[in-house]
């Protein structure tokens, strides 16, 4: 595993800065890591390590196996995301609507934000069916692949979509396309959403909608990952369940305060 480093900064805090490595590590790690696994991955003492596991494990950050003796992160740090951002508006506004599109349409349906250089999953709900194909909430998203990370792009002032593309290209360590990747976003401000088939699930076509705030800023974008059933089971097709995504991130978007342009 890479070394990770402490930042730099005009004050130090180092017990504090060894906690966000560890936040940061544990991330990357969902299936969770022994202590001494951490140490070894940030370069660290097992010693040092641990009095700062210990305590976080104690404030209900993070969580031990009984089995394994793994830590992994707890659902406090999302309590808290939810409550010190906007994100407990928009899921407050979205949750009951993408339950009554889930009903609708019998696929599942996934509500991604921007996160740094990746999107993340605040929100879904699975097809009430006994078939369907569902992201796990907290997935991270390619930006730049993915449907929903497309329309966040398209629909991002220009300014907010170049620093979200200098972040991926400092992740990634490699140069994007801009010119190409410029056009493919006019094609989907065009059409006020994206559905294209999915670039790593083969029989799903991913359809995405833009969620806007009071502002006008995209907040979300709200994806069904539609999966098409051989058997005729299936209530709606891909082109009534965009028309029922469309209408549903509208109404969110007016919740939350948006009015849209004539």
């Amino acid at each position: 595993m890479a070394e990770r480093k402490e930042r730099k900064g005009s004050y130090a805090a180092p017990a504090l800065d060894k906690a966000f490595l560890v936040i940061e590590l544990l991330a990357d790690h969902p299936q969770g890591l022994l202590a001494s696994e951490m140490a070894s991955a940030l370069g660290r003492s097992l010693g040092e390590l641990f009095r700062i596991v210990v305590v976080m494990e104690e404030a209900g950050y993070l969580q031990k196996s009984p089995v394994t003796d793994r830590y992994t992160i707890t659902y406090k740090f999302l309590d808290i995301a939810y409550r010190a951002t906007p994100t407990r508006q928009l899921t407050a506004a979205a949750v009951p609507e993408m339950q009554a599109l889930a009903r609708a349409t019998e696929q599942s349906c996934h509500l991604v934000v921007a996160k740094h250089a990746e999107g993340l999953v605040i929100a879904r709900e699975e097809n009430p069916g006994v078939r369907g194909f569902a992201l796990r909430l907290g997935a991270s998203i390619d930006l730049l692949r993915s449907c929903s990370g497309q329309v966040i792009l398209a629909f991002s002032a220009p300014a907010a979509a170049e620093r979200l593309l200098d972040r991926i290209e400092a992740a990634r360590g490699t140069k994007i396309d801009r010119a190409a990747l410029s056009k493919r976003l006019e094609e989907v401000r065009a059409k006020g959403g994206d559905m294209r088939e999915s670039p790593v699930a083969r029989g799903v076509t991913d359809v995405s909608y833009p969620v806007f705030g009071f502002g006008g800023e995209v907040m979300a974008a709200l994806t069904i990952p539609f999966l098409e059933l051989i058997d005729g089971s299936q209530v709606v097709g891909v082109d009534a369940a965009r028309e029922m995504l469309a209408a549903a991130t509208l109404r969110i978007s007016r919740l939350l305060g948006h009015v849209a342009e004539e």
